[in-house]
């Protein structure tokens, strides 16, 4: 659980560089960039961490990163033709709610505290991630709302698909799905011959966004490699928007809507239940 919950932070903290850096470089540019250093940054911890992963593990980590880059496209794309406080909270919560479903079909059992708890979460995830209040979500369309959820369900593939993999693969399966995605993304941008310059003054940020999300998939893997229900580790993992939208506050001095605060509570509380000994 510490580790799915140290996920979500640096998630939202890779989420915010990302972020920072899309305003200074193309969205594509970014996450081409990020990707790779990404890799980079994973390849000094094989030795210690590289586990003995067989070939279905790396099968699934290279399913994962075509999730995960798949769902990356879409969701810069719905940014860019969607209403922001709309599209962060849905592909959120679909995002959050794909791995419960996962846990579930899967066979896994949870106690009557932790659900309550992963219920709180979900609702968190739209609470905090709703920018303009709950009620910019009446600015939801059909033609907003699908590329989300395509994008969220990716995210959310990307987590069960890691789940998969073995106990002893260590963070081997990163490494396909790693390559699979930078290789993707890169193959699409200049397909659609779209630059992937980075420009200097963003390229520190550019990295630092990569290896924090990097970090945090590792976080992820080794989470459910010890042992995790994935609807536990899934639902606290996609908790990524509170460190997100604190960060926002502290660092840019953005105001947070009423939604958002109580968002915050209900994440605590929500932590608090899934946590606690059944």
């Amino acid at each position: 659980m510490l580790l799915a919950l140290a996920s979500a932070v640096v998630y939202g903290i890779a989420d915010f560089c990302g972020g920072l850096a899309s305003r200074r470089a193309a969205a594509v540019a970014v996450v081409t960039a990020s990707q790779a250093a990404g890799l980079v940054a994973l390849v000094p911890l094989l030795p210690v961490l590289g586990g003995d992963p067989g070939r279905a593990d790396l099968l699934w980590g290279a399913a994962a990163g075509t999730a995960g880059a798949a769902a990356l496209l879409l969701f810069y794309r719905a940014l860019a033709d969607g209403v922001m406080s709309v599209v962060a909270p849905v592909t959120a919560v679909s995002a959050a709610a794909l791995p419960v479903l996962g846990g579930l079909l899967l066979g896994e059992r949870i106690g009557p505290l932790a659900a309550l708890g992963i219920v709180l979460a979900l609702g968190a995830v739209v609470l905090v991630a709703a920018e303009g209040g709950l009620s910019s979500l009446r600015a939801a369309r059909l033609g907003t709302v699908a590329p989300a959820l395509a994008a969220g369900t990716g995210f959310g593939v990307f987590f069960v698909l890691l789940d998969r993999t073995g106990e002893d693969s260590g963070l081997g399966p990163l490494v396909a799905a790693r390559v699979v995605s930078v290789l993707l993304v890169g193959t699409l941008a200049l397909a659609a011959r779209r630059s992937l310059r980075v420009p200097r003054p963003a390229l520190p940020v550019v990295l630092l966004a990569g290896v924090g999300d990097m970090a945090a998939n590792a976080l992820f893997l080794l989470a459910t490699q010890a042992g995790g229900s994935l609807a536990v580790t899934g639902v606290l993992a996609s908790l990524y928007p509170v460190s997100t939208v604190v960060l926002a506050q502290v660092v840019l001095r953005e105001r947070l809507a009423g939604a958002q605060r109580v968002g915050l509570g209900v994440a605590v509380a929500a932590v608090v239940l899934i946590t606690l000994p059944t």
